[in-house]
């Protein structure tokens, strides 16, 4: 796995939705990666836990989503990990890996603003290409700014991939679950079904 360019999706999936799957896309095209990893996180230090589904069924949800498209490769690296996970540590384990490839981090835009409170963003910035999705709004600006304030600080490598504005979350997504609503052109049939046949959400 020499001098590959390795996209990395991280995010709870819980679940996850095209939403993920268009911006992992374009940054497939845009950037011109051999691949993407999709790494559902373990014990996320930002996120509720008791508000998140297992591991277990959040890794099949994703592999279900990516069954189709040979680019996208599901990594359970987070979910076998021990306590919390950081993002420097998993950059950390898959450049000792891999140390030939390139690593470009996909966040979204949200994510600009806030990854310097990171644990060792100092070491993320450095060992990877940031690859922010930014969409046109009034907050654009900002974001850029932010982006630019990073590369002079961290001397960072960050690009900014240009984002469909997809109105699609995880949130809205278990709500209309929850609520009994249809979910359908939200996320894969193969996902839905999934979720319907172990009574995923329903509370």
């Amino acid at each position: 796995m020499k001098d590959q360019k390795i996209g990395i999706m991280g995010g709870t999936f819980n679940p996850i939705h095209y939403g993920h799957l268009l911006l992992a896309q374009a940054a497939l095209e845009s950037l011109s990666l051999d691949k993407i990893l999709f790494m559902p996180s373990g014990n996320s230090y930002m996120k509720e836990a008791s508000r998140i589904l297992s591991g277990e069924l959040r890794g099949q949800m994703v592999r279900l989503a990516l069954k189709e498209n040979p680019d996208f490769i599901f990594s359970d690296l987070e979910l076998q990990r021990q306590g919390p996970t950081y993002t420097c540590d998993t950059l950390a384990a898959l450049r000792a890996q891999n140390p030939q490839s390139r690593y470009y981090f996909i966040l979204g835009e949200d994510n600009l603003l806030t990854i310097k409170q990171w644990k060792n963003p100092d070491f993320i910035l450095k060992n990877c290409v940031i690859a922010g999705a930014v969409r046109e709004s009034d907050n654009t600006s900002r974001i850029l700014d932010a982006a630019r304030l990073l590369e002079k600080e961290y001397q960072a490598d960050i690009r900014i991939l240009p984002a469909r504005r997809i109105d699609l979350s995880s949130t809205e997504i278990r709500e209309r679950l929850r609520n009994g609503h249809s979910v359908r052109y939200m996320l894969p049939e193969s996902v839905i079904e999934y979720i319907a046949e172990n009574n995923l959400y329903k509370n």
